[in-house]
This record gives structure tokens, sequence and C-alpha cells, in this order.
């Protein structure tokens, strides 16, 4: 039985690899709509099911495929990765000085069964200057992150306070995936 992820992340490769977890790659062509009118939560979820589903169908049998999608959640607003400079700024300035949600979906498939949750990790960013928010878009970090921001790394700056799962935020909440993974008959500890 061999793992799959779902995923070009590097944040979720190398979170994997951190905690030991032999996995090859398949990416999905699985389309994020974040417009789609149900609960963020349950929005994460299907997007992270469409993805492990969709690899699952390339691979074999014995196989389990892990998929994950995280958003960022403010004011009932769901915010995906931004594609420019433009948008980055306009999330960027949104969260700054308050709380939000992240939420990651997770689906492993497997055996012709599939397994679901998520975690959900509440997360303040400080207070910001527009010219603090444009020197941070400068450096391209923003532009493949949920939120604009990437805790593990630059943005660590931006980060006041989580309350929750740290893995959550980088992309991939570790202890809930691990009890998915037992589900399915893989033991990660």
């Amino acid at each position: 039985m061999s793992i799959i992820l779902a995923s070009a992340s590097p944040r979720r490769k190398q979170l994997l690899e951190q905690v030991g977890c032999k996995f090859s790659v398949i990416t999905s062509d699985v389309n994020e709509d974040n417009q789609l009118s149900m609960p963020p939560h349950q929005l994460a979820v299907y997007h992270a099911r469409a993805k492990a589903s969709a690899v699952a169908g390339l691979a074999g049998r014995n196989d389990v495929v892990i998929g994950a999608d995280t958003i960022v959640v403010v004011d009932g607003q769901v915010f995906g990765k931004p594609n420019d400079d433009f948008t980055a700024r306009q999330m960027l300035t949104k969260l700054a000085g308050r709380s939000h949600f992240v939420i990651t979906g997770l689906a492993v498939v497997g055996n012709g069964r599939v397994w679901t949750d998520f975690a959900r990790t509440e997360v303040t960013i400080q207070e910001l200057t527009a010219a603090q928010i444009d020197r941070y878009i400068a450096t391209g970090e923003p532009l493949d992150k949920a939120g604009a921001y990437a805790i593990q790394g630059l943005g660590a700056l931006l980060v006041e306070r989580i309350e929750g799962c740290y893995t959550n935020v980088v992309g991939l909440p570790l202890s809930n995936l691990a009890r998915l993974l037992t589900k399915a008959g893989i033991e990660l500890l």
C-alpha cells in the first residue's frame, strides 16, 4: 500500500516529510471554486475530496490518496490564493489588525472508501501599514498562499497569535491527517 499526496504544495510535502511519511505526488487538476454556496468548512472538505478522488482514479487499487484544501475566512468571506499583487494587497488589508479563521479540509481515499475531516485555527494578524503590506508583497511570498501570507515564512512577522493547530495554518493539519490515515490502515506513528 502506497500513499499519494494529491497536491503540488511544497509546504504539504515538507510537512509529510517532517513526520517521516513515505509518499509520492500526483497533482489533480480540480478547479477550486470558492464561490460555491456552502459553509466554509464544507467547501474546504468538498475541494479536498474532489482532489483526492480525481487522483484516486489515476492511482493503483491499493493506493491511499490524500487530498487537502486550505482557505482563509474573514467576515464570512472565503479567501483562496491571490493571483496578483492587487488581490494580495486587498486580502492583507482586510486581515490586518484582526482575527480570521484558517480552515483546511482533508480527504483520504483508499480501499473504495473516503474519510474526511477539517481543522479550523484562529489567526490574528497585527496592525499593518500600507508600506509594510507593500514590502511583504514585494517578496513574492503571498502569491501562492491562502489569505496571502505564509506563517512558516516571512508571514510569521505578520502573525500576532494563533489558537489551534499550527500545521493547519501551514496547509496540512497533521494530527487530523494521522487519524484519517489510521482509519485507512496506515499508522504514521
